[in-house]
């Protein structure tokens, strides 16, 4: 059977069309950094998949019909509804993105000395954990090492390595253990049911709190259906709920996910710890019923959450990102595989052998990228992951070079697609002429948002 995306467009945006000399003179003055660009100059923008869905004419029916109460509104209470009936937490807490929950959550596990551990934690995600003297600590499976394997679930954690730490002399520095699904910062691949289970069994048996970072809950979901023996006859819905029962709870961007441009959660099981949450969460963001967010966020996510369960727009997406992943190959593109589904992660080391780990063969492919067709996408390899000495000098590179091309939801066609991998094309025909970078200037902290480069 033909799969097709199981809406239509009702409403368009204009995409801007520019010239490889506008290109480089708004690259040049961005620092030859994408998030400095200004989206006027972006023809397919391709850098994040967070906020950027297109929602639907339900969810803004519902927005239209918001209660902006201050406290106990109607709009909270459809939202805490729709997730309370997903996840079965008893507590439920607004947050207004992501690494607002996560900080909530991480400032009431963590402290200083503490270790957080994860199959693989993302940029803000560690951010938040180093920023309280914690360490975050990366424990991807062995399976995740070869790129180019069929292996269905490397977004997994390494188990073996968890219980060497919950037995061993480090295991009163283990604060939590988190779980991200899909594991984004791992090339976008999903976590089984049974990793999940086991690592669960493991955290219970050594007291450890464990959670989910389930921005992509859905997309997880369909992926273990799809690949796992003994889910094939569950609905994504189904597995979502297995999933969150197995854990103490989770945060979880809704801007993924939640088809929403804004919102977030945290889920608990624990009434002290949700007390705790819930006063940092009244002293930062706002009041427990709107936690930072607008009524029509609220609202939006509410219905968002089952609009991104239904079984046909996930068999869509994920045609789309195949599709994507075979045309990226006759290209002669690597990719990780198997292709996930909120992105595709570009292999740049290999495309780009010329270029050396310290000129950031990931970031000059995205870079080449922009310039040629016009796309914004972001690096994942040594800018991103690697060490770097006071001089900004690489001195540990990221264990591969990558780049990540984030799927919004709803929003591109086949067509615009198409063309990225056209665009790809061109540049692998002629990969020797693309230049390697340099940094300029880089903060400490999360640099990849805020550096300034030069071609080296």
């Amino acid at each position: 059977m033909r799969t097709f995306p199981p809406y239509r467009a009702q409403v368009v945006t204009e995409i801007p069309i520019t010239t490889r000399a506008e290109r480089e003179r708004a690259l040049a003055a961005a620092g030859y950094n994408a998030f400095n660009l200004p989206a006027n100059m972006v023809t397919i923008d391709l850098l994040t998949d967070s906020g950027t869905g297109a929602v639907s004419a339900a969810q803004e029916a519902a927005a239209t019909a918001a209660d902006r109460s201050y406290a106990g509104s109607d709009s909270f209470h459809r939202f805490r509804a729709a997730l309370s009936e997903l996840t079965r937490y008893p507590h439920i807490l607004p947050v207004h993105q992501g690494r607002a929950a996560e900080r909530i959550l991480f400032s009431s596990v963590l402290e200083a000395g503490k270790i957080s551990l994860s199959n693989t934690h993302f940029d803000t995600t560690r951010a938040n954990v180093e920023l309280l003297g914690a360490e975050a600590r990366d424990l991807p499976c062995a399976e995740f090492g070869d790129l180019d394997s069929s292996e269905p679930f490397k977004g997994n954690i390494d188990l073996d390595a968890v219980e060497r730490l919950l037995t061993g002399p480090e295991r009163e520095r283990v604060g939590m253990v988190l779980l991200t699904i899909t594991n984004n910062g791992g090339g976008g691949q999903p976590v089984s049911m049974a990793n999940l289970a086991a690592a669960s069994r493991l955290c219970r048996a050594h007291g450890v709190p464990i959670f989910l970072d389930a921005a992509r809950f859905a997309e997880n979901a369909w992926l273990v259906v799809q690949r796992e023996s003994g889910y094939r006859d569950k609905t994504p819905r189904e597995v979502a709920e297995e999933a969150f029962g197995l854990v103490d709870g989770c945060v979880a961007s809704l801007k993924k996910d939640g088809i929403s441009p804004m919102g977030a959660f945290i889920g608990l099981n624990d009434p002290e710890l949700a007390q705790r949450c819930e006063t940092n969460l009244i002293a930062t963001e706002g009041f427990r019923t709107y936690g930072g967010l607008g009524a029509h966020d609220l609202d939006r996510v509410a219905r968002g959450v089952h609009e991104v369960l239904d079984p046909n727009y996930l068999a869509a997406r994920a045609a789309d990102a195949a599709r994507l992943a075979d045309r990226a190959a006759e290209a002669g593109v690597d990719i990780v595989r198997p292709a996930g589904i909120h992105a595709l992660y570009l292999n740049a080391g290999r495309l780009l052998p010329h270029i050396p780990a310290s000129r950031f063969p990931g970031h000059s492919l995205a870079c080449e990228l922009y310039l040629q067709g016009g796309i914004r996408c972001v690096e994942l390899g040594s800018l991103y992951l690697g060490t770097l000495d006071e001089d900004n000098e690489l001195v540990t590179p990221a264990p591969f070079e990558l780049v990540r091309i984030a799927l919004p939801r709803r929003v591109y066609s086949q067509a615009h697609y198409d063309y990225v991998t056209d665009v790809l094309a061109d540049i692998a025909k002629n990969p020797e002429s693309v230049p390697g970078y340099r940094i300029v200037d880089a903060p400490k902290i999360l640099r990849h948002f805020n550096l300034r480069m030069a071609p080296a």
